[in-house]
């Protein structure tokens, strides 16, 4: 471990407040030298800002990211214009804890939403409650999907637009939507260009204050579905190059079939594939909106997924387990005022629970100490910062699905797993040499080496999150 982590805060040589304002402070000193970029972040008003959420969309399907077939211009031209965090995390990889970690910038076990049945607490503050308040115009504009009594009354919110069919995953076809209070039909038959349409009339509102927009979409979420032209495009594909292990009727085995995967595997991955292209597509629409409008100098767009999804790497499917291609997401950020290196790649960690104080320094807002994510706005203009080390991994149990609950801690350079379950035992991986996770090094003796420091820093996680 490196010399000067801080267990409790996750970064090494100061405590997590002392970083968090630290920033902030920063950022001002910087904005008051003149610093491009820097003087709307740090005074009213400030930047728009636009975060795209997607489902269960993984860190390595994208065309940026190197995946061998799936066209995702949008995102590539995001990413060439900004800046693209290729270690991004999720503290859970499920959507309603997820979802929520992106909201509050906690993690699950302080804001409760442990899993796809524990209900969101109205207590919770979201960091557009908080942008409200600093003079914002602020929207949530879609997939909601917490548990709860129906859709909550989101504080600090002027546009809610969202959904409750299918229990809150929302239909790719004509999906009714929950607008400002009441339903309405929708408009179009495909979710995805419906959402971005009210999210574009959002933008094009007279206003004379800031605005910040939260978009969040079904897709890519299970059962995928494209529209034309995009539909079939990857059926002449024959090479998928999808996992050795992943025999074609993997979702049936195993319990996997508890999570709705009937049908081949290749089949339903073409799907998959097919429904990020669309949903890429629309991304650009909206973009195009912004660029169109004189918007984007001044505008933070935020893309990321949030969770990853096994496509049979070790005979799985679906998310829940600590495998990077479940917990590993797709996190793009642009923000011409402030990015002085467009293109640039960070390879720290970065974590769902650190777009919530990020956007408020980037507002010129002091983080409240509740939150206990990071503000990443220094990478963006390529300063040098003391960043996390490690961090907890944490997956509780959600019924009727047989995941246990997994608790893990990754390191730049490791993972040690552990469950409640007696059927799964630990596992230790370094990730270095085997990113792929293949070798579980306990009981060998680089396992053995390893083990001792890894295990303390678990339990010190835990401990510190109350969990223990």
């Amino acid at each position: 471990m490196a010399s000067g982590y801080n267990l409790r805060n996750g970064v090494s040589g100061m405590t997590r407040r002392e970083f968090l304002h630290a920033g902030a402070g920063s950022l001002a000193a910087l904005a008051a030298a003149g610093l491009p970029g820097l003087t709307r972040a740090a005074s009213a008003p400030g930047p728009n800002m636009v975060f795209i959420l997607s489902d269960d969309h993984r860190w390595d399907h994208l065309g940026c990211m190197g995946h061998p077939f799936v066209k995702t211009p949008s995102m590539d031209r995001l990413a060439s214009q900004g800046v693209i965090f290729e270690n991004a995390f999720v503290a859970t990889s499920l959507c309603s804890p997820s979802r929520a970690c992106f909201l509050t910038g906690q993690y699950p076990h302080t804001h409760g939403v442990r899993n796809n049945i524990t209900p969101w607490n109205d207590r919770n503050v979201t960091f557009l409650e908080l942008l409200k308040k600093a003079g914002y115009d602020t929207a949530f504009i879609g997939k909601w999907h917490m548990p709860g009594s129906g859709l909550p009354r989101l504080r600090g919110v002027d546009r809610f637009v969202s959904f409750t069919a299918e229990r809150g995953q929302g239909r790719y076809l004509d999906c009714p939507l929950y607008v400002d209070g009441r339903w309405r039909e929708s408009r179009r038959e495909y979710i995805t260009e419906e959402l971005t349409d009210y999210a574009i009339e959002f933008i094009d509102a007279r206003r004379d204050r800031p605005f910040c927009l939260y978009l969040a979409h079904k897709a890519v979420h299970h059962q995928w579905t494209a529209p034309e032209p995009f539909k079939g495009m990857y059926d002449r594909i024959s090479d998928l190059k999808l996992p050795p292990e992943a025999d074609p009727w993997v979702g049936l085995v195993d319990n996997n079939i508890t999570y709705g995967m009937l049908g081949r595997l290749p089949d339903l991955y073409r799907r998959y594939c097919e429904t990020i292209t669309a949903l890429d597509s629309e991304m650009g629409r909206l973009l195009e909106a912004l660029d169109s409008r004189g918007l984007g100098e001044n505008t933070i767009v935020v893309y990321a997924g949030d969770n990853g999804f096994l496509w049979g790497e070790h005979h799985r499917v679906d998310k829940r387990w600590a495998y990077e291609e479940s917990i590993r997401i797709p996190f793009i950020v642009r923000y011409p005022r402030l990015v002085n290196r467009p293109g640039t790649r960070i390879g720290d960690m970065v974590l769902n629970v650190d777009l919530a104080p990020t956007l408020l320094d980037l507002a010129g807002k002091a983080p409240p100490r509740t939150m206990e994510g990071l503000s990443f706005a220094p990478f963006l203009s390529s300063r040098q910062v003391s960043w996390r080390s490690a961090w907890l991994y944490e997956c509780f149990k959600d019924y009727p699905y047989t995941v246990p609950d997994i608790f893990a801690v990754r390191t730049r350079t490791h993972k040690y797993v552990e469950t409640d379950s007696p059927c799964h035992p630990p596992e230790l991986y370094d990730i270095v040499d085997d990113p792929k996770e293949r070798r579980n090094l306990v009981g060998t003796e680089a396992g053995a080496n390893a083990l001792p420091a890894l295990k303390r820093e678990l339990d010190r996680l835990k401990k510190e999150a109350g969990i223990i």
